[in-house]
């Protein structure tokens, strides 16, 4: 007959093989547990900083990419004089058109969400470090009280503003970057040249279009 403590040895020996995890594998699981969270909150930082970092240079470009386009929609659609016949071969002749350095005033169409009005009398300038487009309805008639000028700011930030106009000073004078075009021919391109704050990090590479292309 068996004793006693041969059967309770037994039994602690069929406990064992019934499966289990000892203290020791314990810690070696919670050791990779803790490695992999650590590789994962690293990971999750990581991609978090990446995506702020994308948000803030699509901010900083989304301001230029719209000044950019309205910029092009507003010179190619300069109003052309219906009085003056332009010759074949010819430059364009507009409304009204006036170029300077730091100005350029024109009769144009408004592009969608300015106004309503189809015609206007536009003016591209600097004011108070903002590159701003002023506006106003083109009246046929003349009125003693002229229509107020609608100011719209086009990029925020500005602190320099060049615009220059390629074309020929004189007949038969060749082609070269001019300060100031007083019209009413267009020239055949104008170049806008902007410059921000020092450590604004936005970059605007000169813009240059060609009037009623």
């Amino acid at each position: 007959m068996k004793s006693p403590p041969m059967l309770a040895a037994r039994a602690t020996t069929g406990l064992r093989g019934q499966g289990g995890f000892t203290i020791l594998e314990l810690l070696v699981a919670l050791s990779v547990f803790g490695f992999l969270l650590i590789a994962l909150n690293h990971g999750v930082n990581t991609g978090l900083r990446i995506w702020d970092i994308q948000t803030r240079q699509a901010s900083r470009t989304a301001d230029t990419d719209s000044a950019t386009r309205l910029l092009r929609d507003l010179l190619t659609e300069i109003a052309p004089s219906p009085t003056i016949s332009i010759n074949p071969g010819s430059e364009p002749v507009a409304i009204a058109f006036t170029g300077k350095a730091n100005q350029l005033s024109f009769v144009g169409t408004l592009p969608t969400g300015l106004g309503t009005e189809l015609r206007a009398d536009v003016t591209l300038e600097l004011e108070e470090n903002r590159f701003v487009l002023g506006w106003r309805p083109r009246r046929h008639e003349v009125t003693d009280a002229a229509p107020p000028t609608n100011v719209e700011a086009i990029l925020p930030g500005v602190v320099h503003l060049d615009f220059a106009y390629w074309g020929v000073p004189a007949p038969d004078a060749t082609p070269i970057w001019l300060a100031a075009w007083d019209g009413p021919a267009l020239p055949k391109l104008i170049r806008i040249r902007l410059g921000f704050a020092q450590g604004d990090p936005r970059r605007w590479p000169d813009l240059i279009v060609t009037p009623q292309l």
